[in-house]
């Protein structure tokens, strides 16, 4: 009688370690998923950089300054999204989405180029871009929460770290970044 009491108590166990193990498995796909869809618009965001650059460049071409501001935050978010990490990417994006926003800023500046029919087409398919981003990035960051969240409650957080379900980082613009981008730009005319 005993021995099938431990048993039934071993299978039991059995069973909510397995339980345990496919809920933490199911949060940490959803956080990679999520991961994957920002990736998808950071490439987008990052492509479409060059061309708007270039539209900018035929209308403000003494404005070099800004404008290799963009290519250098550009080139860093790409280096960035290579690593994989979420408080770095999130870091270079910061940059990019203001260096962004003041060259956006440059259209104001110079009224042949904001009645550009490509500078309006490429402005629309960024502002999209930064909308779906905003998105992705709140999927992401709730899709952290949840996995965290799961991974560091009991009994879950028994097994979480011997079977390698770390923690996960949320993607963030950062401090720093976050003032830039919540203050507009500065429109000066000399």
């Amino acid at each position: 009688m005993i021995g099938l009491i431990l048993l039934i108590v071993a299978a039991v166990l059995v069973l909510l370690l397995i339980g345990i193990y496919n809920r933490l498995v199911a949060l940490r796909q959803n956080c990679n998923q999520a991961f994957a869809d920002i990736d998808v618009q950071l490439k987008q965001r990052h492509d479409l950089v060059p061309n708007l650059v270039e539209t900018v460049k035929g209308y403000a071409a003494h404005e070099a300054g800004t404008l290799e501001a963009v290519i250098q935050a550009r080139n860093a978010a790409v280096t960035a999204e290579r690593t994989g990490d979420p408080k770095t990417m999130g870091a270079a994006e910061g940059m990019l989405g203001a260096a962004l926003g003041r060259l956006i800023a440059l259209a104001e500046a110079y009224p042949d180029l904001k009645a550009n029919t490509n500078f309006q087409q490429l402005q629309a398919e960024l502002s999209d871009i930064e909308n779906k981003l905003a998105a992705a990035r709140r999927f992401f960051n709730n899709a952290v929460g949840e996995y965290n969240t799961g991974r560091e409650q009991f009994p879950a957080v028994l097994i979480a770290g011997p079977f390698g379900f770390g923690s996960r980082d949320f993607f963030d613009v950062g401090e720093d970044q976050r003032v830039t981008l919540d203050q507009p730009p500065q429109v000066k005319f000399n």
